[in-house]
């Protein structure tokens, strides 16, 4: 199992839970937009903490959301944003990138040895960093994806954005660390800004 996207906060009240109907009539408008064949339908957790990911086995892929994002979330619109955007992740291929990335940095660790400078393993934390940096692409590459996805199965293309705002007003964020695999909440709620934007002046 791969943890592909991460998103936790403080759970806030909100006036209802989307409802389970929702979020699978919601999934059914993007599988079928994408194309995304042998979807099968949205795990529901049963966690506070608001989360959505996409696990990988065998070549088989399983998407998740927690009963906490179902609370977080306050539109049908901002759960499009973020399932597209895990539908992101499968489409681009990030499971496999990720595979033969690892693979690329295994080899490479074991053909350079263990080098520490002052005690810290610099091969050791150059992989961590790089392979963060990857991590921060793949995110990003979704993000951009989930946006342009959401907006032609006809949901607001601000969706993604407005999410990402709802969460911030729960309480997460994340940090500017070279060691945190997502990137920075304020970067990266500019970027989406900046591709919404675009999208939805393509749009009219």
């Amino acid at each position: 199992m791969l943890l592909l996207m991460f998103l936790a906060a403080v759970a806030v009240p909100c006036d209802a839970a989307l409802a389970p109907e929702t979020l699978d009539s919601i999934w059914r408008d993007l599988t079928s937009t994408a194309s995304l064949d042998d979807a099968g339908a949205v795990n529901i957790e049963e966690k506070e903490e608001p989360n959505a990911w996409v696990s990988f086995s065998m070549n088989r892929y399983s998407v998740h959301v927690t009963t906490g994002l179902l609370q977080t979330l306050r539109s049908p619109d901002e759960l499009a944003g973020v399932l597209a955007h895990e539908i992101g992740h499968i489409k681009l291929g990030h499971y496999d990138d990720t595979i033969k990335r690892n693979l690329l940095w295994m080899l490479l660790y074991k053909a350079m040895g263990e080098k520490k400078l002052g005690g810290i393993d610099v091969v050791g934390t150059g992989m961590v960093l790089a392979e963060a940096g990857f991590s921060r692409e793949q995110e990003i590459a979704a993000d951009d994806y989930g946006v342009a996805l959401a907006a032609k199965a006809g949901y607001d293309p601000w969706g993604l954005f407005n999410a990402f705002q709802s969460m911030v007003g729960a309480g997460f964020k994340t940090t500017p660390s070279g060691f945190n695999s997502h990137p920075p909440t304020e970067r990266r709620l500019v970027h989406i800004r900046e591709t919404t934007e675009r999208i939805s002046g393509e749009k009219r």
